[in-house]
């Protein structure tokens, strides 16, 4: 396998207000349909406009735009409207849109992070030009956390004495570029008092194995993101494979898709692991087999 023969990723392109176009990777989406009925949640997040019946299931529908703090859609804007139903982070979840434009590929090395100016709460995981138009990538992990803040926090860890203190002897690094994922990744840790450093790329991330590598400080366990702007996590592994003289990390590659695809490339670049985020007991006992493949 080449660097060149990368997949290229397909975005479904909508609006949330105006013209400005917004995107999701359509291996997140399972389905796109018009305003279905809809039955009221007691209680719930303002966005959270009711459930709908999806093949057999009952799976909420957020008013994307007023996530974001965009004006809700109107009870006429809604009968023009689109529900995309989305299974991430091991969950379906409809989000009402004002209206869908067309799906187009793209690499992930053409996206940009967004610039630094932006908010942390702007719900952009990075930013790509179609067609002379500036596409929002949307950080849909972020939105869940702020309509579900609950699903930030994960169960309690079962971790030995002996396994704590074997992780704590590991040089572990992080990469995503949602700072929610990178919050439930650093927080697995942080309860069991694991050291660990936090990249928000794919080529920092390069840039602090391979020096660590020179200063014989080598980076054993490397948990990245598969979906990021420039060097996504199938590119960063791939380079990493590539660097031959490189003292190998044990790399698990995470997603929020519950995709045998991406499991499947996953493992074809060169990773040890390819987990669905996110699941704290998962990830610990993933680093550990590093720990033990190391050892042997």
């Amino acid at each position: 396998m080449s660097e060149g023969n990368a997949v290229p990723q397909k975005l479904l392109l909508f609006r949330l207000a105006g013209k400005r176009l917004s995107a999701l990777g359509t291996l997140k989406i399972r389905e796109i349909m018009p305003l279905q009925r809809l039955t009221q949640i007691p209680r719930s997040h303002p966005a959270v406009i009711g459930t709908m019946s999806f093949r057999g299931s009952a799976v909420p529908v957020i008013d994307m735009a007023s996530a974001v703090g965009y004006p809700a859609l109107t009870a006429e804007e809604r009968k023009k409207a689109s529900i995309i139903v989305t299974d991430i982070q091991r969950q379906e979840i409809g989000f009402l849109v004002r209206g869908v434009d067309r799906i187009v590929e793209a690499n992930w090395k053409q996206v940009q992070a967004p610039p630094k100016a932006l908010s942390d709460q702007a719900f952009v995981t990075g930013l790509l030009q179609i067609d002379n138009d500036l596409v929002q990538l949307m950080d849909v992990e972020l939105l869940l956390a702020r309509v579900y803040p609950e699903s930030l926090h994960s169960a309690p860890t079962q971790l030995t004495d002996m396994e704590r203190e074997t992780l704590r002897e590991q040089r572990i690094l992080l990469v995503d570029d949602s700072q929610v994922a990178r919050r439930q990744l650093a927080d697995a840790l942080e309860r069991e008092n694991i050291p660990y450093e936090v990249t928000g790329n794919g080529q920092t991330a390069l840039d602090v194995m391979l020096r660590g590598n020179q200063e014989r400080n080598p980076v054993t366990i490397l948990v990245s993101d598969i979906e990021m702007p420039g060097m996504d996590g199938y590119e960063l592994t791939f380079h990493l494979r590539d660097e031959h003289a490189l003292k190998q990390p044990y790399v698990i590659l995470h997603t929020s898709l519950n995709s045998e695809m991406s499991v499947s490339y996953a493992k074809q670049v060169g990773a040890n692991e390819a987990l669905t985020k996110f699941d704290a007991e998962e990830l610990l006992q993933a680093m550990l087999r590093g720990t033990q493949t190391e050892a042997m």
